[in-house]
């Protein structure tokens, strides 16, 4: 659709196609999951069964904006075809009432002055009440000051005509100034990814916008959608989990000048700490993009949406860089918006990873094995190993008792208090010999 408006290349949407038909389709293999939020950002929602119908009447105007184009249209064509047939009634009474429409003799004198001048059938009432509620006054017909009658409904119908314009042109503007059409331009990429990123298995998508004007206050919310039994049996089949998005500001503020990379760190506390690449092929989830900000030429709010289930989560892969310096100034490729390249990633899940590493939790008073920066001898930093128990391999200060007898033989046995930064050791550990 965006290269049908000229707002993308050709090229960009042939890349889509190759990327598409790269990636293994997984969801071919089985029948497709029910989302909650589609990949356009419209909610994948029926409300059935709503009996007091009578609440959307209450508030008419917003009814009447929630309602498409097609049928807007025809409520306010029948809005003022309506009008006009009932005021052409009431003319056509009043001139009725008054003797207006009986026939007068064109050889005999002036007849008595008439409610509304030429009116002499329905028609003419009806072209009459048209010409009022308009305002167009062709100068054929018009009311006189006879009927006081007449000036009463001439009044009434003016101002039922400006109510009805002013409502057909507020819901017109509205409908055209929606804040989802500003989200027509903002493009998510059609597969998220899992790669690793500062030595930590990470969530990343990628958002831009194709417009020149910014989105003010901008910020992205996720969402986790799966379903869950608590520990009473319950089971609740939209359960909706907040996910923390990377941002050094510790807020979900994003300055959207250029596509970003949004990141979701899998670590501990995360909903999705325990995902590995195994159980993302057979979980239930939905994974929920929300950005939100002001649009600054008009300063409307606006939202747009998207989603990522398993089958468009990409494991060990990362987006390649389309952001290029040419003659002192940045350019966008959005041909390689949604290319991504493989990387070297384990398949256990962060849990796994931090049990392997010897991260234990649940206690504070463990013993946390092997990665903590372990001062020793005259300020240098090493990298710890794994744990120093009876039954793990002894880690890389513990020495040999080999090597520690022909220091002694030597006399050059030295005695190095070892200090760990920020992890506990065990007392055993004191004492090492350099």
């Amino acid at each position: 659709m965006l290269a049908r408006k000229g707002l993308l290349p050709d090229g960009f949407l042939l890349t889509r196609l190759a990327e598409d038909q790269n990636q293994p389709n997984r969801s071919r293999s089985r029948s497709q999951r029910a989302r909650f939020i589609t990949k356009t950002g419209s909610c994948n929602v029926a409300h059935k069964n709503i009996r007091e119908q009578g609440r959307f009447l209450q508030d008419v105007f917003t009814t009447m904006v929630d309602l498409k184009w097609q049928h807007s249209l025809l409520i306010f064509t029948s809005a003022f075809l309506c009008s006009w047939m009932l005021f052409a009634m009431i003319w056509w009474l009043v001139a009725f009432a008054h003797g207006d429409l009986e026939p007068r003799d064109p050889s005999g004198g002036p007849g008595p002055v008439p409610c509304v001048t030429a009116i002499h059938s329905f028609t003419s009432a009806f072209l009459f009440s048209i010409e009022v509620q308009v305002t167009i006054g062709f100068g054929g017909r018009m009311v006189t000051e006879e009927c006081p009658l007449a000036i009463t409904v001439l009044i009434i119908q003016n101002i039922l005509g400006l109510i009805i314009n002013a409502v057909m042109l507020g819901c017109v503007f509205m409908k055209t100034a929606q804040a989802n059409r500003r989200a027509e331009t903002l493009i998510f990429s059609r597969n998220a990814v899992i790669a690793p990123r500062n030595g930590r298995p990470t969530f990343m998508f990628r958002v831009g916008d194709l417009r020149k004007s910014m989105i003010i206050s901008a910020t992205v919310q996720l969402q986790v959608i799966r379903r869950t039994v608590t520990a009473e049996g319950e089971v609740i089949p939209v359960c909706q989990l907040d996910i923390q998005v990377e941002n050094p500001l510790r807020s979900n503020g994003i300055f959207l000048v250029s596509p970003l990379i949004i990141s979701h760190t899998m670590e501990r506390g995360s909903p999705l700490y325990e995902l590995s690449a195994q159980s993302l092929a057979s979980d239930d989830l939905e994974i929920i993009v929300i950005l939100e900000g002001v649009v600054e030429t008009t300063g409307i709010t606006m939202q747009a949406r998207t989603s990522y289930t398993p089958e468009e989560i990409l494991w060990g892969r990362r987006f390649v860089s389309i952001i290029t310096e040419e003659d002192g100034r940045y350019c966008v490729d959005y041909s390689k918006f949604g290319n991504t390249v493989p990387v070297r990633m384990s398949s256990l899940s962060a849990k796994e990873l931090d049990q392997t590493r010897g991260v234990q939790e649940g206690s504070s008073d463990a013993t946390l094995q092997g990665w903590g920066l372990v001062r020793a001898g005259r300020g240098g930093f090493r990298r710890g190993g794994r744990a120093c128990d009876s039954s793990a391999p002894q880690p890389w200060y513990a020495q040999s008792e080999k090597p520690e007898k022909q220091a002694e033989q030597k006399g050059q046995k030295k005695t190095v208090q070892l200090e760990v930064i920020g992890r506990q050791v065990e007392d055993g550990l004191g004492d090492v010999s350099d």
